[in-house]
């Protein structure tokens, strides 16, 4: 099997000078992790992926993860910096592409793409063809390869399997207890083997082991936290707030404007409170109060009853955005400048 033969066609490039906030959107829309950067006559002479586009200076993280919020979520506030700096014409895809960068032909094996992908810890390759870019090959591309790859029978998967299998039969057979002494006399083509999967296999197999776990506690993390904002949502949804919950409130309000402020926050709850989950006051529209329940309706209809006519305003806000999504959300109390 070639690289042809497992290559995904439909490639989003883009050229040098193409502005990050246009590449930021192309991946956001297309889902995807990166895009190779092409030149004028269609050679490949550099990538930009997504930790690309976000800096590693711990601000300017910061400052890029409001604004990929801003994309996902149709409106978060922008780093003011961060913004002016991004929206400039010289910031281009050539300023922060990676390069060079590693190509392979159409009639490359599959096998030895997905040993370039190791060796190099990257995670696609361009396929080109008389110097230009004709398809990609990833890692899920190679796994769908190896899926799709015909299994050999067990006897003799060991010796003889081709392709992806080969390296992974060799290894079962190596670290085997007494491998060495029921084969004595090993083909030319396990040896060869043998010098591609030298003993680091093993502790880069170490490394996956370590990820995976890593990536089932953050699982587990995100399914606590879920579970911990459901019961939150139901006790909010129970729970009325009280004349002395409420004067307790206004009091903390008066308290914060003593000391200069111009709001207060009086209530912060999941988004998962509001029938739309938060869309509504997400995008600013004059019917979010309609979504509010449990404790954050009651709230609202303190403000307008007592507090709106006295000139107080009531907004809301989402805080976070976890995966992109409203997290958290707001209501703050607000006196401001007199109208």
């Amino acid at each position: 099997m070639q690289a042809r033969d497992i290559m995904s066609r439909d490639v989003v490039s883009v050229r040098p000078e193409t502005p990050c906030r246009e590449i930021a959107r192309a991946l956001v829309a297309r889902g995807i992790s990166a895009v190779p950067v092409v030149d004028a006559a269609g050679a490949v002479v550099g990538m930009v992926s997504e930790g690309d586009l976000i800096s590693r200076d711990d601000a300017e993280r910061i400052a890029r993860r409001d604004w990929w919020l801003e994309l996902l979520a149709e409106g978060g506030e922008i780093n003011p910096s961060f913004l002016a700096e991004v929206r400039a014409p010289t910031r281009t895809a050539a300023d922060v592409m990676a390069a060079p960068v590693i190509t392979v032909a159409e009639d490359s094996e599959v096998k030895d793409v997905a040993g370039l992908l190791a060796a190099h810890r990257i995670k696609r390759v361009p396929v080109v063809r008389d110097g230009k870019m004709v398809g990609i090959v990833s890692r899920a591309d190679l796994v769908r390869a190896l899926l799709l790859e015909p299994a050999a029978p067990a006897a003799v998967k060991t010796k003889h399997a081709g392709g992806l299998g080969e390296i992974l039969a060799h290894l079962d057979e190596r670290f085997r207890p007494g491998a060495a002494a029921d084969q004595p006399h090993a083909t030319a083509a396990a040896a060869a083997v043998a010098e591609r999967a030298p003993l680091a296999d093993e502790f880069r197999g170490l490394v996956s082991a370590f990820e995976r776990k890593e990536i089932d506690e953050v699982v587990q993390a995100e399914r606590l936290a879920e579970a911990q904002r459901r019961q939150r949502v139901a006790e909010l949804v129970d729970h009325h707030v009280s004349d002395e919950m409420w004067r307790s409130l206004l009091h903390q309000a008066r308290q914060a404007a003593e000391h200069g402020a111009k709001e207060f926050m009086l209530l912060r709850f999941p988004s998962q409170l509001c029938s739309d989950r938060g869309r509504a006051i997400n995008t600013d529209e004059p019917r979010w109060p309609a979504t509010l329940r449990g404790e954050a309706a009651e709230i609202y209809l303190r403000w307008e009853q007592e507090l709106k006519p006295h000139g107080f305003h009531l907004a809301a806000r989402v805080l976070e955005f976890p995966g992109g999504m409203p997290g958290d959300v707001g209501l703050f109390l607000s006196w401001g400048e007199a109208e």
